[in-house]
């Protein structure tokens, strides 16, 4: 099939994935490396596949998203609530649960905070993405409290048995240490008045639908020649970011390194994960119910461009100097993007 878009478009994309828009890719058809192919790759390595080539996220049955509310007041005290499961009752953690069918994100973190703390709450930005496996996230939000109030023991139910603002977390029993690397984010990130700069835009998922679980790939390096930053472009089909399909059963770590080998080869330049630019999901109407996800990933190449060589069907297109800007603040500091912890 021809390329039926040039090149500016992509500058278009990415400024859209920097705005925090969906780009409107049906990624089914510009997905370079699906999980199908994925699995041919391995087979003919003499590997085993260890997941169907059909699989679909399907909330509560295929995938498990979860959403975490790092909530803070105006004297910087952060909410948290005491669990009422018979599993860990009497314990404290920050509001969360998992994601219901037909939810978006920002509305299951809506409902999760009510359920639990009887406050209502306008959801304003991602503060993290964590991620177990390929079928694993947790999505972790702040935003500001509207309404509501708090829960107290007189009001306990099975949600929650109360809910409080609390100084230091760490001084109550805690369900699980995990919460406490987020609760440092969101404070970090509530606090970030004295450096600004530092410090990613609210980003909210935007409300899209995807048929399955999707890496996008916004790869950067610059060319030694003339400093100048490009981005690498998929030629499949039409001009796009490279994409590929989560694998379930791996880490994200493993899916990108993978389609990174299949992108360069075996010796492959050294990259890093900066974190993510934007993230699109949007619960899809019956009788076609998938719960894709689609993260928008930024990778920054140390080496230069004359010293890296391509064996995937892609090319590096130079960026305005508009672009190279705004994406060059991005990568000045580890702030400006929102983290993807892989669990392993």
């Amino acid at each position: 099939m021809p390329l039926t878009n040039s090149l500016p478009s992509i500058e278009q994309k990415l400024l859209s994935v920097l705005a925090g828009q969906d780009l409107g890719d049906i990624t089914q058809e510009l997905c370079d490396f699906s999980l199908e192919e994925q699995n041919a790759t391995a087979e003919a390595q003499g590997i085993q596949p260890t997941a169907a080539s059909d699989f679909i996220p399907v909330l509560g049955k295929t995938v498990t998203y979860i959403v975490a509310c790092v909530l803070f007041n105006e004297n910087n005290e952060v909410l948290a609530m005491q669990e009422a499961k018979q599993s860990c009752a009497g314990k404290w953690y920050l509001p969360a649960g998992r994601m219901e069918k037909n939810e978006s994100i920002c509305e299951a973190a809506i409902r999760e905070v009510f359920e639990e703390t009887g406050l209502n709450c306008k959801i304003t930005t991602l503060l993290a993405i964590e991620a177990a496996g390929g079928s694993w996230f947790r999505f972790v939000l702040t935003g500001t409290i509207t309404g509501g109030v708090l829960k107290t023991p007189a009001q306990a139910d099975s949600e929650s048995l109360q809910a409080k603002w609390v100084k230091n977390i760490q001084e109550l029993p805690l369900r699980a240490n995990d919460i406490l690397n987020i609760v440092e984010i969101g404070k970090s990130y509530t606090n970030r008045d004295h450096s600004p700069a530092l410090w990613h835009n609210e980003i909210l998922p935007t409300k899209y639908s995807h048929h399955k679980n999707y890496l996008r790939v916004v790869a950067v390096i610059r060319k030694r020649a003339t400093n100048a930053l490009n981005v690498l472009v998929s030629e499949k089909n039409v001009h796009h970011f490279p994409t590929v399909e989560v694998h379930p059963q791996r880490s994200l770590h493993s899916t990108l390194r993978k389609f990174m080998v299949e992108l360069f080869g075996a010796e492959l330049p050294q990259h890093r994960p900066h974190g993510i630019l934007s993230v699109e999901h949007c619960p899809s109407a019956p009788p076609h119910t998938t719960d894709g996800i689609c993260l928008n990933v930024l990778v920054v190449f140390r080496p230069p461009l004359e010293e890296v060589a391509l064996i995937g069907k892609c090319t590096w297109h130079e960026l305005s100097k508009t672009l190279e800007e705004k994406l060059g603040r991005i990568l000045s500091s580890k702030h400006s993007a929102i983290p993807l912890n892989v669990i392993r």
